[in-house]
């Protein structure tokens, strides 16, 4: 990658283009962009944030594809009528996905790591490259959400970490099929489950991805995971439980603490103990992955752990955004069943009722996870609790409308909880403020919209303004 690579990535700004625009423009290319949500206004920040990281942005026009040797990166969302796709074609210009670029780079390191899985990857991949830069590899870090550990004045949209060691660990999705790309030293998958693909494909692509590894780091309690583990040659592979002791790796004495979440990391015979600054117990299965991949580098069982003292977190990650009148703010990036799941088991480790607003992420999962949604609800909600959902996010292009939101809380509220569909976000935060009082956690849900953040951080300032 020399300064003579010209690229151009059409939706910059998105989860997964901003950090390789930062990897690229380290690496001495010459990157420019556009974005939908930049010609929108939205999220101003973050564009002037890769500005000053000397990118420049284009309206999503086609004006800034102007040369036939630029390249220009796409993600799956990016349609053919996209005017930046019918200037390079126009032009004779390369295109190239996001997901083959980033697998060339992943694949031209010395030691890549790839993290994967339905739920779990983004946390497992801050953990693990927190845990390898405190041991000094000084790693690169690819990352769908931003690291709090690695965020500083200067980058404050800190997805993305570009270190001069061995070892680059990227997260790795399946949602697009673009798994099949990555041929990883390290392959850890945290768990297998109904999300964007039918689970014989997901097998399918999980089994492939593994098989390509030379080690395999794969979670003995998830029963898709552990039937990969069952198929692995012995020599390859690094498991890792919270609850089967004769696992390699397995976590004993959990606890959950007022900010986090305290376990004893035990592996042949030696123990550990480990404070974690985020709750729950997937928080703990997303730690054992770390270290199970982190040991696999060679870094010490103690050394990993007390890292892992350390970790910050992630943006969006059940973050907390603060409390007023007795009422807390939480923004979780939950957009799947059993990212639901593991959101609401962890927030009833503490006592409150919830209230939730859940924002699906389109129209097409609503369509495929309808009834693993409802279910979600149905099982982690509790007597008390309120859901409501606004339309789906969307920022244009074609999508068949047959599921909507009203069809998930018509299922919830079937099963005996309170769950309204409000077309318009802002009035689903009306009804939000309207109902909370002292001892209710407010939680945020959804992933693809920036602008979720902002909603959380506006409503907990409409708590603390609230008169009387």
């Amino acid at each position: 990658m020399g300064q003579d690579k010209d690229y151009f990535l059409c939706g910059i700004g998105g989860s997964g283009m901003l950090p390789l625009a930062l990897i690229l423009k380290a690496k001495g290319a010459r990157v420019a962009g556009s974005d939908r949500a930049l010609d929108q206004g939205r999220t101003a920040q973050k564009f002037a944030f890769l500005r000053a990281h000397g990118i420049a942005l284009y309206p999503q026009d086609g004006s800034g594809i102007v040369r036939c040797d630029q390249a220009v990166v796409i993600s799956a969302a990016v349609e053919e009528t996209v005017p930046d796709v019918v200037a390079a074609r126009a032009l004779g210009a390369p295109i190239v996905t996001r997901a083959a670029l980033l697998a060339e780079l992943f694949n031209a390191s010395p030691w890549p790591i790839g993290v994967a899985g339905t739920s779990g990857k983004s946390t497992t991949t801050g953990m693990l490259g927190w845990i390898l830069a405190r041991a000094g590899r000084a790693p690169t870090v690819m990352n769908g959400a931003i690291m709090k550990n690695f965020v500083t004045p200067d980058i404050p949209f800190a997805s993305a970490v570009v270190g001069a060691g061995d070892a680059f660990v990227s997260e790795v999705d399946e949602s697009d099929g673009s798994i099949a790309h990555y041929v990883p030293r390290v392959a850890v998958v945290t768990n297998i489950a109904l999300d964007h693909k039918s689970l014989d494909e997901l097998r399918a692509l999980f089994r492939d991805f593994v098989e390509r590894s030379q080690v395999a780091v794969l979670n003995l309690d998830n029963r898709e995971t552990a039937a990969l583990a069952r198929e692995s040659p012995p020599g390859k592979l690094r498991s890792f439980s919270l609850r089967d002791e004769t696992a390699p790796l397995f976590a004993a004495d959990i606890a959950p603490l007022p900010e986090g979440v305290g376990f004893e990391v035990c592996e042949s015979g030696a123990q550990a103990r480990v404070n974690l600054s985020v709750p729950g117990r997937h928080n703990v299965q997303n730690a054992l992955a770390a270290i199970a991949a982190a040991r696999a580098s060679g870094v010490p069982l103690g050394e990993a752990c007390a890292a892992l003292e350390s970790f910050a977190g992630l943006r969006r990650r059940f973050e907390k955004v603060g409390s007023a009148r007795g009422v807390t703010v939480i923004d979780d990036f939950a957009h799947n069943p059993d990212k639901i799941a593991a959101t609401l088991a962890t927030a009833h480790e503490f006592p409150g009722r919830l209230l939730l607003l859940f924002q699906p992420h389109g129209f097409g999962p609503l369509r495929l996870m309808k009834d693993p949604l409802i279910e979600a609800f149905a099982r982690g909600m509790r007597s008390g609790d309120m859901l409501v959902m606004p339309d789906p996010v969307y920022f244009g292009g074609t999508t068949e409308r047959s599921v909507t939101s009203a069809d998930i809380t018509g299922g919830v509220a079937a099963r005996g909880f309170s769950a309204r569909a409000i077309p318009d976000r802002a009035e689903c935060g009306r009804v939000l403020l309207a109902e909370a009082r002292s001892g209710d956690r407010i939680i945020i849900m959804g992933a693809r919209d920036d602008t979720l953040a902002t909603f959380a951080a506006d409503l907990l300032k409409a708590i603390e303004d609230k008169r009387g």
